[in-house]
């Protein structure tokens, strides 16, 4: 058994810079072409893969789309979807739904899809048999780490999910047994917000904070 390290000791102004990222932390969709060093990229990826997951069964699975004919694939994806999505509103919601930017894919030099492999070998079961949905709860608190991790060095990360997932799937040639959690575009931000694009463009306003706190 090895000797216990010492833990680490996160004082008030950590604290304080850490409350700062998560306000910062935004969900960008508009960014500027310069290219990301792909060793930032995995450095952004290790860190991700530090997050949660039940029975420690590890269940993300990011695939890197560089291929320009697979991102127009999927991007002819978003379209349709998006036309549909915008059918589905009337009047002035319909207005502002369309004059919303849901997606970065034009510009984003840096794109991945993100899947959780639903039967994953390792974690032995552990902490989902009852509950299978945990195994996307721990990849969403991956990508929740990586768009943390991405703001501490100046990058923004969008989540598109107005996409048919079984489309997305068919072009990246992924397994089966993968589900799909969502499209992450990823690069520098065009520019930077406090507040979220929803919230700035009269969409959805942040509730208060004790609209989500139960106690029986």
């Amino acid at each position: 058994m090895t000797a216990a390290e010492t833990p680490p000791v996160f004082d008030e102004a950590f604290r304080e810079r850490f409350v700062t990222l998560l306000e910062w932390r935004r969900d960008v969709r508009r960014f500027r072409p310069d290219a990301v060093a792909p060793d930032l990229i995995d450095r952004l990826l290790h860190l991700a893969v530090l997050a949660p997951s039940v029975g420690n069964s590890q269940p993300w699975r990011f695939v890197m789309v560089d291929d320009p004919a697979r991102r127009a694939a999927i991007r002819a994806s978003f379209e349709e979807c998006n036309t549909e999505a915008l059918n589905a509103y009337h009047g002035d919601r319909a207005q502002q739904y369309a004059a919303l930017k849901l997606a970065g894919m034009d510009i984003a030099p840096v794109q991945m899809a993100v899947y959780c492999d639903t039967v994953p070998r390792e974690g032995g079961g552990l902490g989902r048999r009852t509950m299978p949905e945990t195994l996307q709860h721990s990849v969403a608190a991956a990508v929740q780490t990586l768009a943390l991790a991405a703001r501490a060095w100046g990058l923004g990360v969008g989540i598109v999910t107005i996409l048919e997932p079984r489309v997305v799937s068919r072009v990246l040639e992924v397994p089966e047994d993968w589900a799909f959690v969502g499209y992450l575009c990823i690069g520098w931000p065009e520019e930077e917000h406090r507040d979220p694009e929803l919230v700035r463009y009269g969409w959805q306003d942040r509730l208060p904070f004790d609209r989500f706190v139960f106690r029986r």
